[in-house]
């Protein structure tokens, strides 16, 4: 099956996520008890995903929702840990090729480097989903997933409506240099400071999602700065919650703001370690990128982009998110 044959209409659809059920593509169907139903079209599909890790608890969720959903539907699907890096993912996606899958879930650990998963998924004729992170490459079949630059506005603003002024100084913990959340989180995070240019940022850098990796950089940042560091603004929440840890250590009080609503930062924001956290839907990502691939494989219509809207967890809302994992 060639792209061509692959390609229908195509156009941009907003997927608005409720809160309290499972989030799914754009043609999902809730049963009235709220369990989603089969897809149709999927039974007997042979579908492989490579995740760009597979050792950090949201991509482990998209995974795991990734596998209820191939066991409700009949679906033969195997995934792969590219262990954060794209000469890995690569060699994946051959060997998925090599297996005849019938289509490719790809969380690409690099926005460039993993340009060439896409180019050979495509010279094979395989549709090929990205899913969470983006890819600089126009031969990706569609992608699903939740616009980055407004998390980072998100948690810039939210930052700064709770310290109620308009001048202090911040620390910037990064993901992966390169890998599109970190890009455009950053864009967002800079899009709000362009009005605010009384709040500095001290320090910036990459802990490559990595909650030890945080702690450890923000143990340096606070010898090097001390009192003058007044809020610490992550990237994702194992790298706030990282953070919190060091000021902890130092009997600190730093607020510490995140993104993905992970679990520990569900928790950390009821007991006032963490002022928020963007929740990002991994289960409605993944289950979008699953569906699409169906139409693909099916040469039904599809949408080319799939957006998912963050969530901001608050102390006001926390428990609402308590029971979703």
């Amino acid at each position: 099956m060639t792209r061509k044959t692959m390609k229908k209409m195509m156009a941009t659809t907003l997927i608005m996520v409720m809160i309290g059920s499972t989030a799914l593509g754009s043609t999902a169907v809730f049963a009235a008890d709220g369990a989603s139903e089969k897809v149709e079209g999927a039974e007997g599909l042979n579908i492989g995903a490579t995740y760009y890790t597979l050792q950090t608890e949201f991509c482990m969720r998209m995974d795991n929702a990734a596998q209820k959903w191939a066991e409700e539907n009949g679906v033969k699907y195997k995934s792969y840990d590219g262990n954060n890096d794209a000469a890995t993912q690569l060699s994946q996606v051959e060997t998925m090729i090599a297996d005849g899958v019938d289509a490719i879930i790809l969380n690409p650990q690099d926005a460039d480097a993993c340009s060439a998963c896409v180019d050979a998924a495509d010279e094979a004729g395989i549709p090929i989903i990205g899913v969470n992170t983006m890819v600089n490459n126009d031969k990706l079949t569609a992608y699903v997933g939740s616009q980055d630059v407004s998390a980072g506005e998100d948690i810039m603003k939210y930052m700064i409506d709770y310290m109620k002024k308009d001048a202090f100084n911040i620390v910037v913990i990064e993901g992966p240099m390169g890998q599109s959340a970190q890009l455009q989180r950053m864009e967002g995070i800079e899009n709000v400071l362009k009005d605010y240019p009384d709040i500095q940022i001290l320090a910036q850098n990459t802990a490559n999602w990595s909650r030890s990796e945080a702690m450890t950089l923000m143990e340096t940042w606070i010898t090097t700065y001390g009192d003058d560091i007044d809020a610490v603004v992550s990237e994702n929440d194992e790298m706030a919650l990282g953070a919190r840890e060091a000021i902890e250590a130092q009997s600190m009080d730093i607020p510490c703001i995140g993104i993905d609503g992970i679990t520990d930062a569900v928790v950390a924001v009821e007991s006032g370690k963490m002022i928020a956290s963007d929740f990002q839907n991994a289960e409605g990502q993944i289950t979008g990128a699953l569906e699409t691939a169906v139409k693909c494989v099916n040469n039904e219509d599809y949408e080319k982009e799939l957006w998912i809207p963050f969530e901001m967890i608050t102390p006001d809302n926390y428990k609402d998110y308590q029971s979703k994992y």
